[in-house]
């Protein structure tokens, strides 16, 4: 198992456009992170892969595994998905807080879950057997919301803290996920960051979103990952960068990829606005 730890810097999301490239040109990325399923179904792409990753940290985030099914998770996926984390020792292992799978078939979406004591022993459950399987800690990811359900017994600040005590797993705060929820659903953003067990985070996330209109005058957020950062999202990083310390910082980019210096661009941002942060706290602190 990887005993190297994370860079405490921002990375970007490896995706298979940008393969060649990165073998070619070895652009100055602190570590990548990638979707296993882009590549355990494509060997040519697992062996560039393979080549990549003596050279950069590796991260792999999982879309597959859907820990909130309640039929229980895909073993032979897994499986496949544990064959690659074998072969490349990534830094990290996350995944979503969601569901996408029903009787035997994918659905391509990542489906929320109700906030119940039923639902909360499933994905427990899930977790616990994703890590005695992969032999090493997950890291689940917040959703981006559009719904809630009134039959929700717990928050789901309240549901994740319970998830990390009952498991021991990590926690992967995506940012702009936090933004797009309390947006969609009417909560306060930063008193969610705060009501996060912050020793169990191992990851912050950042992505790009897209305001809808809808009738009636008010509006929705939509989770693309298809342009840069928002100003609102960079304000909700820097907040969580000083209440929690600075984290491995990935930059989503997955629809309408630019060139990978645009990426970079963007990790350098993150970069910046963690140093602000972190200094802003310190100096806080010293009065």
């Amino acid at each position: 198992m990887n005993n190297q730890p994370a860079p405490l810097a921002a990375g970007i999301g490896l995706r298979l456009q940008h393969l060649s490239t990165v073998l070619r040109e070895r652009p100055r990325a602190a570590w990548f992170e990638v979707h296993p399923e882009n590549f355990i179904a494509n060997p040519h792409a697992a062996e560039l892969l393979g080549e990549i990753a003596l050279h950069y940290p590796i991260s792999v985030h999982s879309v597959g595994i859907s820990v909130g099914s309640a039929g229980g998770i895909d073993r032979a996926h897994l499986a496949r998905v544990k064959t690659l984390i074998d072969r490349i020792d990534p830094i990290m292992v996350s995944g979503h807080l969601a569901w996408s799978t029903h009787e035997g078939e994918y659905l391509n979406d990542l489906l929320p879950l109700p906030y119940t004591a039923q639902a909360l022993d499933i994905v427990c459950d899930h977790i616990g057997q994703v890590q005695d399987a992969l032999g090493r800690a997950y890291h689940l990811e917040n959703p981006s919301n559009y719904l809630g359900f009134t039959h929700s017994t717990m928050t789901e600040t309240a549901f994740l803290n319970e998830v990390v005590r009952r498991t021991g797993c990590k926690l992967l705060c995506d940012v702009s996920n936090i933004h797009v929820s309390a947006h969609n659903l009417g909560y306060d953003a930063r008193r969610y960051i705060d009501e996060l067990p912050g020793a169990a985070i191992g990851e912050f996330h950042l992505g790009g979103f897209e305001m809808e209109d809808e009738a009636g005058g008010t509006s929705v957020i939509i989770d693309t990952h298809a342009r840069p950062i928002d100003a609102s999202a960079w304000d909700l990083y820097a907040h969580a960068v000083g209440r929690f310390g600075q984290r491995p910082t990935l930059i989503e980019w997955d629809s309408a990829l630019p060139d990978i210096s645009v990426l970079l661009d963007e990790a350098a941002k993150a970069d910046a606005v963690a140093r602000a942060a972190l200094k802003d706290m310190q100096h806080a602190a010293a009065v």
